[in-house]
């Protein structure tokens, strides 16, 4: 799942970036509500979730949330802010947000109320996804194959397998694939992406009967959950 932060406090972002990612979130932290807005009018649908700082530079969460709104995006929002009265609460929602957290928090009540939305919203996250015989299963951390055998996945392996599932049959470009699974400001190198597919066939491949991942060589690549036995 992909998240956007925005949080201007240099050493809070850190900590929520470093926690967020443990939670398997693909996270782009930004620092300013104007490189925010960029970001969102690219594609908010690219975005899962969303945090936003009430107070930071360029346009504040609060017009964040105002501005997306306005373009009908159903993003959840999470507006944290040191803001403590009702009025400044009931000013954040009915600008859009859809909770509300006061500085200071603990990371443990964030978390849960990053779960709370998406509960509220379960089309973010199913409890499985099944694309032909193959489930992948959101609770566990796994897949389970045509002949029921459990496959542990990391944490990038499971985005990357969960990204291929949702676009069955489809091509997808390794800038695609980079593109959703590392933060926009991450470095990585040029074969990230070659380099994970790898690694995820690898663990798949005694239990697919052909090739579960095909490359189409000079495009990208395309799962196909009944696959070919010709190698690729």
């Amino acid at each position: 799942m992909r998240l956007l932060l925005v949080e201007d406090e240099p050493d809070l972002g850190m900590v929520l970036e470093k926690a967020l990612r443990r939670e398997n979130y693909v996270v782009d932290w930004v620092q300013d509500g104007n490189l925010a807005w960029s970001y969102l009018d690219q594609g908010w649908v690219n975005y899962t979730l969303a945090i936003f700082d009430w107070m930071v530079p360029g346009l504040s969460g609060l017009e964040l949330c105002q501005k997306l709104r306005g373009q009908r995006s159903s993003l959840p929002i999470l507006m944290l802010t040191a803001k403590d009265q009702i009025a400044d609460r009931v000013e954040g929602l009915d600008a859009g947000a859809d909770d509300y957290l006061i500085k200071p928090f603990g990371m443990a009540e964030l978390l849960a109320r990053l779960r709370s939305l998406q509960r509220r919203s379960p089309e973010l996250q199913p409890q499985q996804l099944q694309v032909g015989d193959w489930r992948l299963d959101y609770g566990t951390f796994v897949v389970v194959t045509p002949d029921k055998q459990q496959i542990s996945l990391t944490a990038k392996e499971f985005q990357l397998l969960e990204y291929f599932m949702k676009h069955p049959q489809q091509i997808l470009s390794s800038e695609q694939i980079k593109n959703q699974l590392w933060a926009l400001s991450a470095e990585s190198t040029s074969n990230v992406v070659a380099a994970q597919v790898r690694l995820l066939r690898r663990k798949l491949g005694e239990y697919s009967h052909g090739n579960l991942i095909e490359t189409v060589y000079g495009l990208g690549y395309r799962f196909q959950p009944h696959p070919t036995h010709a190698e690729q």
